[in-house]
């Protein structure tokens, strides 16, 4: 059977130019025409200029859920988390969640959420089980 490798989401934008600067800016996503990926495509989107402006539609929060999310990537440890976090801080990102440390019944959770200029939230998260 076939094997899918990787994938990315696509994103209707109200202004491409600045969707591409701020996928290049902060996030620090390779970026082209219409493709911003960043590690080798574990994050990958298609920005594509929407005709109206009320096509761009980031999603609502779902139940039992205050923060939205649009996208949600992961990372291997808090760590590497709190260096992202860094990075995308240091380069003027806006936050909607700074992390947040939550203890599970199998272990750690911790998370955060930025958004792009469209309101688009981005959640980082990493995982720990405890011993």
């Amino acid at each position: 059977m076939s094997k899918v490798h990787f994938s990315v989401q696509v994103r209707l934008v109200s202004d491409l130019e600045r969707s591409k600067r701020f996928y290049a800016d902060v996030l620090g996503c390779d970026v082209s025409d219409v493709w911003a990926v960043r590690d080798d495509f574990a994050l990958g989107f298609k920005l594509i200029q929407a005709a109206k402006a009320e096509d761009v539609r980031p999603n609502p929060s779902g139940d039992n859920k205050m923060v939205p999310w649009d996208t949600y990537a992961y990372v291997e440890t808090h760590e590497e988390l709190d260096q992202l976090y860094e990075h995308f801080k240091a380069r003027g990102a806006q936050f909607i969640q700074e992390p947040v440390l939550e203890h599970q019944d199998w272990g750690d959770w911790k998370d955060f959420v930025l958004i792009d200029p469209d309101r688009y939230a981005i959640a980082f998260g990493s995982g720990k089980k405890g011993s």
